[in-house]
This record gives C-alpha cells, structure tokens and sequence, in this order.
C-alpha cells in the first residue's frame, strides 16, 4: 500500500532499523532475510535521498536526517496501533496479542507473577513482554512502545491516566544473626550499620529517594536490582531497606530477620499507568481491570 509514492510497510523497516542500527539484528526482528532486509533499506533510501544508515567501524550509525524521521515513525506507529487496537472487540479466549509491561523485578516477584499464572487459563494466547524500568522508561509509554508501566507515583508522567495499584510498606531486612535484630532497632545503629542500596539505571529509586533525605548512611554495595539484595545479607551485618511484601517472600527462603523501620517513612504507592490513546484499547482496559482486580484481592487477603 503506498502514499504519495511511499510504500507504507517500510515505516516498520524503518523504525526497526533505525533502532536496532543493524540490518541483520533488524532482519532478525521482523523475521525477513537478510537480503529481504538490505533490498527494505535500499528503497528507504532511494525514497528520502539520504543513506538512512551509514556504516561506522563494524557498527552503522543513524544519519541527522534519519535521527529527525526516528521520533516521527516511532509515533505514527504508535497511533496506528492505538487506531488498530480501538477498533477490535478483544477476546482473552481467542487474543494472540502481546502485551509490553515496564515493570520492576519487585513487581514481578510478588505481583505480576502470581497474577499472570491465574491469567493462563483466561488468556492462554496473550503473551507478556516485561521490561525493567530505566533511564527511557516514560519516553517509550510516550512513544507507545509500552503497554503499562507500573512504577511508583512519582515515577508516573502527568500527561497520561494512571491507577493505583496497591501501597507497599519498607522494612528494615538483615541477616537473622544480625546482632541489631535482638533488640528494638534504634535510628542511630540503622545509620551507623553498613547498607545495602539499589540502583535501576542510574535512577534513584523510592527507597533511596526518602532515605537520602534523611541523612548519610554506610553504603558498602550497590545492587542493580531488588532480588540481589537479600541474596547478600547472609552471614554479614549489612542492613537493607525493603519493600515488606518482598521481604516476607524472601524470608521463607533464607536466613533473614525483618523489622520495622526505626522513624517515620512514607507509604509507597504503586501505580499502573497507561498512554491517553490506550484509554479506548479494549486489551489494555482488560489487562488493567485484571491487575486491579488482583491487587485489591490481595489486599483483602492480607487484612
């Protein structure tokens, strides 16, 4: 299908293209030849007058006027998936759609996971793409390469709706032979202790933002992610700072202690958010009520 002389199906070449930077790496995405992907970047740049991509050492790099086209592709496919999603009745029984969801390794140990097993019979096609949050993680909800992000209040954009999804308490986690666990920890041996922090891609995370506020403390190591943590409190006097329901999970697994923390500290809330156009996205609005759903159950079950 072609408009003003451009064939529309070479808008996903390009964008695959433009983001992989890799004829091979973009062939392998869509599923084309190599040479059925080299012939798609020929035309690409027959069409604009431009090389699109230009090699670089053993790499290709993008050229200006391919790093302008990128964020105009990126966004006319997001709205053709948008206009594409609104205009089907979705089915969980029959979908085969695969939905991008940007959320934690937290998240998806103690909320995503235990949904999604209960989801299996409902939707036995839907697949789930997940991706940990990072540096890009708004652009990509902007430019409709995300589904849902589900990341804490102050994490979301105001441009788009989101719903919360459940408020999670921190907790104070240790070795259990900690010597600090045999009595009611005290805010001067939680500073002078030596700590555990968690960095997502250079970005501070909720924990990290409140307890920087707070004071300087002892960090020794700094995670890349939430499950790394407790795996590195055994057999050491290291304290870390925790969401609750993935320190009661752990707990079971290793020898760990848990215990409230000793001054006050803000309830995080956990919110689910989603791109205006998704507003009418019969698959989104699905996947939505059913996370808004399991949260609430698991709310109920907890009290």
């Amino acid at each position: 299908m072609r408009f003003k002389r451009f064939d529309l199906n070479l808008l996903l070449a390009l964008d695959v293209l433009l983001k992989e930077q890799s004829v091979s790496h973009a062939a392998r995405q869509l599923n084309l030849s190599q040479p059925a992907m080299s012939a798609a970047l020929g035309r690409l740049r027959e069409y604009f007058n431009d090389p699109i991509l230009v090699p670089y050492g053993k790499k290709m790099l993008p050229t200006a006027h391919a790093q302008g086209l990128a964020p105009v592709v990126a966004k006319l496919l997001a709205d053709i998936d948008a206009l594409i999603s609104a205009s089907t009745v979705f089915d969980p029984a029959t979908s085969q759609r695969t939905f991008r969801v940007c959320a934690s390794d937290y998240v998806t140990t103690v909320f995503l996971g235990p949904l999604l097993a209960k989801l299996a019979n409902e939707a036995p096609g839907v697949r789930i793409q997940i991706s940990a949050p990072d540096d890009a993680a708004l652009g990509k909800l902007e430019q409709g390469e995300t589904d849902l992000l589900l990341v804490p209040e102050s994490f979301t954009s105001k441009d788009h709706p989101s719903k919360l999804l459940f408020e999670e308490r921190h907790v104070v986690v240790g070795c259990k032979n900690n010597p600090l666990f045999r009595r009611p920890l005290t805010a001067e041996a939680f500073f002078e202790a030596p700590h555990i922090a968690v960095t997502l891609s250079h970005q501070q995370t909720f924990a990290e933002e409140q307890l920087r506020a707070l004071g300087p403390r002892r960090i020794e190591i700094v995670a890349p992610s939430f499950l790394a943590v407790p795996w590195m409190l055994p057999n050491t006097r290291r304290l870390a700072v925790m969401h609750e329901r993935l320190a009661r999970t752990m707990v079971k697994q290793l020898p760990l202690a848990i215990a409230p923390l000793p001054f006050r500290f803000p309830l995080m809330r956990e919110m689910a958010q989603y791109h205006t156009t998704r507003a009418a996205d019969g698959g989104v609005q699905w996947l939505l009520g059913r996370m808004l759903e399991y949260a609430a159950m698991q709310e109920a079950s907890a009290a």
